[in-house]
C-alpha cells in the first residue's frame, strides 16, 4: 500500500519506518525542514534503539522518504496516519490539540478523492467528531473522507519492537464495517496475520485506550512508590516487597519497580490529561486515585532532595553534587519531565553546584538547563563531589567499580534513587549509601 505519516517525532518517524519494513510505500511529512533532511539521510533526529537501521534501510530502498509539503502528502496516498504531538497545555492538565487540528486543516484541502485519516495522537475522549467535522468541511471529497482512531502503545527505547510486534491493535470507527476498517486491516495485514489481538471498537473507546492504559501504569508505579514511603518508616525493604507482590499473577512484576518515579512525554501528560477530561465530563470523582498517583510521583522527587539535605546539611551552598542520569529513563535521550533533571534543578536552586553525566541526553539537557554542569564520563563527573545521586538507571552505571570512585570524591556518599546499585559492594568500597524504600 501507499500511505503517509503526518508528524515525524518519536511516534511518527517510528511508525513510518516500521510501515516501510512491513512492505508499504511510505511518505513521512513534517513541517520542520531540518528534521525532514535528517530523516531523508537515513537518521533520526533523536535516539531510539534500532530506528536508524530501519530509516537507513528504507530510505535507501526507496520505500520511505520525507517531505514538508501537505499537498504532496495528500496527493501521494489515500491512507494518512496522523501522529503529531498533543502536549500538555501550559498551566493546566489539558491536552493541547492545536497541532492536531492544524494538521487536519492543512491536509484536508488536498483530499479530493476518498481517503482514510487514521489518528494515532493521544487525545481526550470526544476529539474524533471534531476531527471529522474539520475534514468534511475543508476536504473537497467531503464525507468520502473517513476518520479512524488507531492509538499507539509504544515504549520509548522499545518503539520499533512495539510497532512491529504489538501486544494489541486497536481500531476505532464511527460505524461498523466501514471502508476505513478494510483499509486499516490491509495496512496492518502482516501484524494481524501474526496473531496480534485486534480490537475493533468505536471512536470514544479507542480515544480512551491510550490515556487509560498510561494512567493505570502510572498508578501501578506510584503504588509501589507509596509502599516505599511505608517501608522507609517501618524498616522494611521495598525491593523485596515488590518481588513478593509481583509473584501474584493478578499483579505481576512488570512496572512494579520502586524508585524515583515516572517521567517522559507520555505517562505524566496522559495521567493529567485523563483527569482533566474526566473533570470536564463530570466524572472527576471516579479518578481520585489518579490524582493521588500523580501526587505520589511528585513526592519521590521531593524525597531525594530531602535525603540530599540530610546527607549534606540543610544549607547546600558550596556543595558539589554529581547526578548520574539526565534522560527520564535509560536507552533514550528524551528529557521531557525527567525526574533526574527536576531533582538536579531543585538542588541547583538551593545553592548546590550540579554536574550531570548521561550517555545520550547531555545535549538535550544542556539546551534546557545551561546553568548546570555536564560531564560525558561518569567517573570523571564525581571528582571532588560531596554527594553522588543515581537518578537514571543506565545499566553501565551499575557496572562501575565503586572502589575507583571513592578516592575521587570529597565525600563518598551516594543516594540510589533507582535501586539498581549493589549496596553491599558500594558499602564495602567505603561509601555511605541510601536507597529509596530501604533503611
Amino acid at each position: 500500500m501507499k500511505m503517509t505519516v503526518i508528524g515525524c517525532g518519536y511516534l511518527g518517524a517510528t511508525h513510518a519506518a516500521c510501515m516501510a519494513e512491513l512492505g508499504h510505500e511510505v511518505l513521512g511529512m513534517d513541517l520542520d525542514i531540518d528534521k525532514v533532511h535528517t530523516l531523508n539521510s537515513g537518521k533520526a533526529p533523536f535516539f531510539e534503539r534500532d530506528l536508524d537501521d530501519l530509516l537507513a534501510k528504507h530510505t535507501a530502498s526507496g520505500r520511505l522518504r520525507f517531505t514538508a509539503s501537505y499537498g504532496e502528502a495528500a496527493e501521494f496516498a489515500d491512507l494518512h496516519f496522523i501522529g503529531v504531538g498533543t502536549p500538555q497545555q501550559t498551566g493546566t492538565g489539558a491536552y493541547d490539540l492545536s497541532y492536531l487540528f492544524d494538521a487536519v486543516t492543512k491536509l484536508a484541502p488536498g483530499l479530493s478523492r476518498p481517503a482514510v485519516v487514521a489518528v494515532k495522537s493521544t487525545v481526550p475522549v470526544g476529539t474524533a467528531p471534531h476531527v471529522a467535522e474539520l475534514l468534511h468541511a475543508h476536504a473537497p471529497a467531503g464525507d468520502l473522507v473517513e476518520v479512524a482512531w488507531n492509538p499507539e502503545f509504544l515504549r520509548e527505547s522499545f518503539a520499533v519492537e512495539d510497532t512491529l510486534r504489538p501486544d494489541r491493535l486497536v481500531l476505532g470507527f464511527h460505524i461498523e464495517h466501514s471502508w476505513a476498517e478494510r483499509v486499516l486491516r490491509q495496512a496492518f495485514g502482516k501484524i494481524i496475520e501474526a496473531g496480534t489481538p485486534t480490537i475493533v471498537t468505536d471512536w470514544a473507546t479507542a480515544e480512551l485506550a491510550k490515556g487509560a492504559a498510561n494512567s493505570f501504569l502510572a498508578t501501578k508505579i506510584s503504588f509501589i512508590n507509596a509502599m516505599a514511603e511505608v517501608c522507609e518508616k517501618s524498616g522494611a525493604n521495598v525491593a523485596e516487597l515488590a518481588d513478593i507482590l509481583g509473584h501474584d499473577i493478578r499483579i505481576g512484576r512488570r512496572g512494579m519497580r520502586p524508585g524515583l518515579g515516572f517521567g517522559g512525554g507520555c505517562l505524566p501528560k496522559d495521567l493529567r490529561g485523563f483527569v482533566t477530561r474526566a473533570d470536564e465530563i463530570d466524572a472527576g470523582e471516579a479518578v481520585g486515585i489518579l490524582r493521588e498517583a500523580d501526587a505520589v510521583n511528585t513526592r519521590r522527587r521531593d524525597r531525594v532532595v530531602t535525603l540530599a539535605r540530610e546527607a549534606l546539611g540543610p544549607d547546600l551552598r558550596g556543595k558539589r553534587i554529581t547526578v548520574w542520569g539526565a534522560a527520564f529513563k535509560p536507552e533514550t535521550d528524551d528529557i521531557r519531565d525527567s525526574p533526574a533533571l527536576a531533582v538536579a534543578q531543585t538542588l541547583h536552586d538551593l545553592g548546590a553546584t550540579i554536574t550531570i553525566s548521561d550517555p545520550q541526553a547531555l545535549d538535550n539537557a544542556r539546551k534546557l538547563h545551561p546553568e548546570l554542569d555536564y560531564a560525558q564520563d561518569p567517573i570523571a563527573a564525581v571528582k571532588d563531589a560531596d554527594l553522588l545521586l543515581h537518578l537514571t538507571e543506565w545499566p553501565h552505571f551499575s557496572h562501575i567499580d565503586p572502589k575507583r570512585l571513592a578516592t575521587r570524591t570529597h565525600s563518598p556518599k551516594v543516594i540510589d534513587a533507582r535501586g539498581t546499585l549493589n549496596t553491599d559492594q558500594w558499602r564495602d568500597a567505603g561509601w555511605i549509601t541510601r536507597t529509596l524504600g530501604r533503611v
